[in-house]
């Protein structure tokens, strides 16, 4: 294969990224915000912005009714393609050891770094991804 010919071929994969980006961005969006019941209403709730199944009997929330916010279901779900990505829409990878770098594709994975990991192997760690070309994702707090 030629230069060219790869480099057509990361041309091509970086185009697929961002649509695969684009494709995330729009159902984010496309997605409600999902309110506890009477959370508009009490404080207590406002702060705790958590879903809640409504159970009450007469919950109009639970009734589907016009003019209440919708309610979680199956249909509001992630497409299998999307599912478990990173936002940059690369698979994220949790990673203990160095020798757990050698499989990863800069171009297809994100490194989280396991939290079971000490400081200084944590530094190693994410001193070995910049030279492999990884991005790590929780590396913000590290020097």
């Amino acid at each position: 294969m030629s230069a060219g010919g790869s480099r057509e071929a990361a041309v091509s994969a970086l185009r697929e990224r961002r649509k695969l980006q684009r494709r995330m961005e729009r159902e984010r969006r496309s997605r409600p915000r999902f309110l506890r019941y009477l959370s508009w209403r009490f404080w207590k709730f406002e702060r705790r912005e958590y879903w809640r199944k409504p159970k009450g009997n007469d919950n109009k929330m639970r009734l589907q009714l016009k003019g209440y916010p919708p309610i979680v279901k199956v249909g509001y779900r992630t497409p299998s393609e999307l599912r478990g990505l990173h936002p940059s829409g690369l698979e994220p990878v949790v990673v203990h050891s160095k020798g757990e770098l050698e499989g990863l594709d800069p171009s297809r994975h994100i490194v989280y770094i396991a939290s079971t990991v000490g400081l200084r192997k944590r530094l190693e760690l994410i001193k070995a991804a910049k030279e492999r070309g990884l991005r790590v994702a929780n590396a913000a707090g590290v020097a």
